[in-house]
């Protein structure tokens, strides 16, 4: 009789704890290797982490909702099937990564460590989870809040944001026992279960130097918990605003020619490649071209130090029913038209299965947004940290246009067109290079070749 250990997989370079989201089996259940088991979901990717082996899942350790460092333990599997099942220590443990094997797309919450090495997941044996008593947490940090840390510590679970909220308590000034000082579950109840003071208000806008109040219920109010995934859109979207000097430009493009080109070879181009072609690959196209132009465009800022990237990542902005995901085309500079096109439509289909690797919505340098498929004219988008920009496409549609005619005269014709706006880093990024920049795709697009395909 033997028990295979389930562990917490570490889904990406600098992850270094997980929050399990949902058990897909229960304590009972036949298992068979590679069957999702339980759910995992980041700000960026949502998975379903597979069984390590095939069995009857014997006990389940960590509870959905509960943030725990990788290689943690999270469930036992019973190799043998019909085997006891219980909560005793097994009499012989086999330490194996859940997700090590081939995987099947899933849901955690993951946390990053901007200086955390790579780390590779391989078969461990699980650490105890025995824990000390929790430690006695006071109110007594004095960061800024910009260290990782205090950004760790005011990123717990959502359930701890919620039940600091509730008690008026101001996670940031916790020191709790996660990693990096988080505050988990169980620090956030000792806290308020010791009586110590918990009327600091818990941190908001501020207008004129005051925290905001949190709003109210009124009567027939509904009031649910955001999903871990709009949890942490949240967090990353606040701190963008705070990091970078947020500016915008727009310029409009004319897609006729483009249009006409695609009309002329979509047929062709569908039935060679058995890809559907759209605008976008034309666009990823000009903005690559673009990118190659302006390096600055592809930097990160890192403190008073301007990174300019080699490699040229575009990422895709996904609009999903629970959220957004930005999945990475990588080095699409050395990608033709059609390879992009291919490449595009994969990540998009299988971001809305929920089957893409962590590794497919990494290591972005630039990204390009398209609220204009619903409809939008154009946007502010924030920046995608630690990206300087982001461009946004509105919709593409036909608008009479004043154009030179043969004769010198102005005529009104009728143009496919666009609206195309940047949001970019005004501490690296000068206006004028933005407007360049964009003066460059519109040009690229207006002068597509015919033989670009």
């Amino acid at each position: 009789m033997a028990r295979v250990d389930i562990i917490m997989p570490q889904m990406g370079e600098s992850i270094v704890e997980g929050t399990l989201s949902k058990w897909l089996k229960k304590v009972g259940d036949e298992v068979k290797r590679d069957e999702p088991i339980f759910e995992i979901s980041t700000d960026k990717v949502d998975a379903e982490i597979p069984s390590p082996a095939a069995g009857v899942l014997a006990e389940i350790i960590v509870k959905e909702g509960e943030t725990v460092a990788i290689q943690t333990v999270v469930a036992r599997l019973e190799t043998e099937k019909g085997a006891a099942i219980g909560t005793s220590a097994p009499p012989a443990t086999s330490g194996v990564v859940a997700g090590s094997g081939p995987t099947t797309g899933a849901k955690t919450e993951m946390k990053s460590e901007p200086s955390a090495p790579q780390r590779e997941v391989t078969p461990v044996i699980a650490p105890s989870r025995q824990q000390p008593p929790a430690p006695a947490i006071a109110a007594s940090h004095t960061g800024n809040g910009n260290s990782f840390e205090d950004r760790l510590r005011t990123k717990s679970s959502p359930l701890v944001r919620k039940i600091a909220a509730e008690h008026g308590v101001n996670i940031a000034s916790l020191s709790g026992s996660g990693v990096a000082g988080r505050v988990t579950k169980r620090d956030i109840l000792g806290f308020i279960e010791s009586g110590a003071s918990t009327t600091t208000a818990a941190p908001g806008p501020r207008t004129g130097g005051h925290a905001l109040p949190l709003p109210e219920p009124w009567a027939g109010d509904v009031v649910e918990p955001m999903t871990k995934m709009r949890a942490l859109i949240s967090d990353h979207m606040v701190a963008s605003r705070h990091t970078s000097a947020h500016v915008s430009s727009f310029i409009e493009i004319d897609f006729t020619r483009v249009a006409r080109i695609r009309a002329k070879n979509r047929a062709e181009f569908e039935a060679t490649t058995g890809q559907k072609l759209t605008y976008m690959p034309f666009i990823i196209k000009a903005v690559t071209q673009g990118l190659q132009a302006f390096p600055v465009m592809n930097s990160s800022v890192a403190g008073t130090n301007i990174i300019y990237r080699k490699q040229i990542n575009i990422g895709v902005a996904v609009a999903l029913d629970w959220g957004l995901i930005v999945p990475v085309i990588r080095h699409a500079d050395d990608l033709s038209l059609s390879g992009i096109t291919r490449a595009l439509n994969d990540l998009a289909a299988r971001a809305r299965a929920k089957k893409l690797s962590p590794e497919e919505v990494q290591e972005g340098t630039f990204t390009i947004t398209n609220p204009g498929v619903f409809g939008s004219l154009m946007g502010t988008p924030i920046i995608n940290q630690p990206q300087v920009a982001i461009v946004c496409v509105g919709a593409i549609e036909k608008r009479p246009k004043v154009l030179p005619g043969a004769d010198g005269e102005d005529t009104i014709a009728i143009r496919t067109c666009a609206y195309f706006s940047i949001s970019f880093d005004h501490r690296v990024i000068d206006g004028a290079v933005a407007d360049q920049f964009l003066a460059f795709v519109k040009k690229t697009i207006e002068t597509f070749p015919e033989t670009g395909l």
